[in-house]
């Protein structure tokens, strides 16, 4: 009751709250992938004109609060709906236009004749039945003339977020800046690109893949004991390592760096090593998988043995929030085992 009191006392004083720094809430949460100035990263460059002049602030904020299941984008669902806001508004500070306000009406077309454009004219780089181009963002690892991938139109958060009439208006109006032209230019009537959105929102309707959370539940890191010592366990780890097609880039003792040269433990022993094709692979997909790359196993003596462990590549899967990844984190994983099963045993 005294805090209601002291809220009503505070209202009828004419003291504000401030306001949530959006600049400091995209810094916090968005930079990392959209990068500081929102140029873009391993996620889309948002302050890119042609996106910012065609997205309106509807679609923004849903895009925060629900993500991209199965992409890249997270949900920000413990971010407060003010918080939010301030984000958007923040970004609404990179254009000198004003948001587009679109209507939140259903569009009425031909779904069937829509297919059959989709097919022709949106397939090779959205995707079969609208599943997005391969990789994220801004990627390293494709051609530099594709300076944004075509996202998945049949993602759960895309189709919440994007309101019809603002899916009609991409298609007629294009992205400069990006491989999406305006469809009218390409020779499409008004009523054909109806028929394309009404497609488009029809894959609600589809059967889509759960995002799971059951990596959640696995280890967070792979540890085997060792019935040999110290040095065998580490000499038996390298011809595992080149067993499993890895190169092994060095060994050097894990606190290398981290303390005073000449005072390391050396009863802690890390491996560094690399399969450069299945690298390259994981990366083309989502370069985030560099932050556990190349491969790296520690080797610790202590009192009560000799023991060998390393992250647990399936488990980071589910930081990633990336359907296409999970293959590459659990075949990761299986390796993993493997080497130090062959070491240990």
């Amino acid at each position: 009751m005294h805090l209601i009191v002291f809220i009503f006392l505070l209202l009828l004083s004419g003291a504000s709250v401030a306001a949530p720094d959006g600049r400091g809430l995209y810094v916090a949460h968005c930079s990392a992938c959209h990068g500081d100035t929102g140029r873009g990263g391993v996620g889309v460059p948002l302050a890119l004109p042609a996106f910012l002049e065609s997205v309106d602030d509807h679609f923004l904020a849903r895009t925060i609060r629900l993500g991209r299941p199965g992409r890249v984008m997270p949900a920000f669902d413990k971010l407060s709906d003010a918080q939010i806001e301030a984000i958007v508004r923040y970004l609404r500070s990179w254009s000198d236009k004003p948001a587009p306000k679109y209507s939140m009406a259903t569009i009425k077309g031909d779904a069937r004749h829509g297919a059959e454009l989709f097919a022709k004219h949106c397939k090779t780089c959205h995707g079969e039945n609208g599943t997005g181009g391969k990789g994220t963002g801004v990627t390293f690892s494709r051609r530099r003339e594709l300076p944004i991938i075509a996202p998945a139109l049949n993602n759960s958060g895309f189709l919440a977020a994007a309101s019809d009439e603002m899916i009609r208006q991409t298609l007629q109006q294009g992205r400069e800046g990006t491989p999406m032209g305006s469809f009218l230019v390409q020779g499409l009537t008004e009523r054909d690109i109806d028929d394309v959105v009404s497609y488009v929102r029809s894959f609600e309707q589809l059967e889509r893949r759960e995002v799971t959370n059951e990596a959640r539940h696995e280890d967070k890191i792979i540890s085997m004991e060792s019935s040999y010592s110290l040095q065998e366990t580490v000499d038996n780890l390298k011809d595992a390592i080149v067993s499993q097609n890895f190169i092994l880039i060095r060994t050097d003792l894990l606190e290398h760096g981290l303390v005073k040269e000449g005072e390391e433990n050396p009863k802690q022993v890390i491996l560094h090593f690399c399969n450069f094709k299945f690298l390259f692979e994981a990366l083309t997909v989502d370069p985030r998988v560099g932050m556990f790359l190349p491969c790296r196993v520690t080797v610790t003596e202590t009192d009560a043995g000799v023991t060998v462990s390393t992250i647990n590549p399936k488990y980071m899967s589910h930081l990633f929030n990336n359907a296409e990844l999970d293959q590459f984190c659990n075949r990761m994983t299986e390796v993993y085992r493997a080497i130090i099963e062959d070491a240990t045993l």
